[in-house]
């Protein structure tokens, strides 16, 4: 293995944007042994602070579920791939045929856009800087670079929700989830996913599947985690995430990863 991939959100961060020190140790141990680590999340770059906070300035990770690539040593970013202002109105129109209730916010290079009623409880982590609530128009989305469309609804599960509207926007938009106990899908360039965009980070140092180690949890981490030489999921991730690991560890609180990773470092097969 030369390469180490890592989900963040529910595979080594906490919900309280922690990452524990036998986790941070673990890598900084990998990194010393020569092995590059790259994390690979579904958050916006804007949203790094606890990645810089247990790691520094640590590289590159790739954010919006592979819709852009950010440099956190020197804060910016290094490539994305964008949806149009008129294939994200087409995509809410075909969402509401199905789920009239739904709402929908976009992620873009400058910040995050939310429609009215998009925001409550179980959303409300959402209120950080660079958030901005109200409508938005093609022509704004176009300016600003759509990476990440998000649509909610309450009256469905996640899993129901995507089987329920994904056969109408497929070709559109790739479709995923990852949020527990929300029905949050997570919308982006019809050819981008975690998998390929790590694929094209691994091709740039010469490193191939086989020689990848990666970690998930949940269904935005299943291309990278059944692309990757060695996948794991974490034993508290979804059942999507672990068959197409096909490897589990520990879970996000017993450190699953760090255990993985400290296996690996002495020698043992992983």
């Amino acid at each position: 293995m030369r390469l180490i991939a890592s989900d963040l959100d529910g595979t080594i961060l906490h919900r309280d944007d922690t990452i524990s020190a036998r986790t941070v140790a673990a890598f900084a141990a990998a990194r010393d042994a020569g092995l590059h680590v790259v994390f690979v999340t579904g958050r916006p770059f804007r949203w790094l602070t606890p990645v810089q906070r247990a790691f520094g300035h640590l590289g590159t990770v790739i954010c919006s579920n592979g819709a852009l690539v950010y440099d956190l040593e020197a804060e910016r970013i290094l490539a994305s791939h964008t949806i149009s202002g008129g294939t994200v109105g087409e995509v809410q129109r075909r969402i509401r045929v199905r789920e009239p209730g739904a709402v929908f916010a976009a992620e873009t290079l400058t910040g995050l856009l939310l429609e009215p009623g998009f925001l409550d409880e179980a959303t409300s982590a959402v209120r950080m800087p660079g958030v901005v609530e109200g409508a938005f128009k093609p022509s704004q989305l176009d300016a600003e670079g759509v990476v990440k469309l998000l649509a909610k609804t309450g009256r469905v599960d996640a899993e129901t929700f995507q089987s329920l509207v994904e056969p109408d926007i497929g070709a559109l938009v790739s479709v995923t989830h990852s949020a527990p106990g929300v029905a949050l899908l997570e919308m982006a360039h019809p050819e981008v996913n975690k998998a390929v965009t790590l694929a094209e980070y691994a091709d740039g140092l010469g490193i191939v599947a086989d020689e990848v180690l990666a970690f998930g949890d949940m269904p935005n981490d299943v291309q990278m985690l059944a692309w990757a030489g060695r996948g794991y999921a974490v034993d508290s991730g979804h059942p999507l995430a672990k068959a197409a690991a096909g490897r589990t560890t520990a879970s996000l609180h017993d450190d699953g990863v760090a255990l993985v990773i400290e296996r690996f470092l002495a020698g043992d097969p992983v």
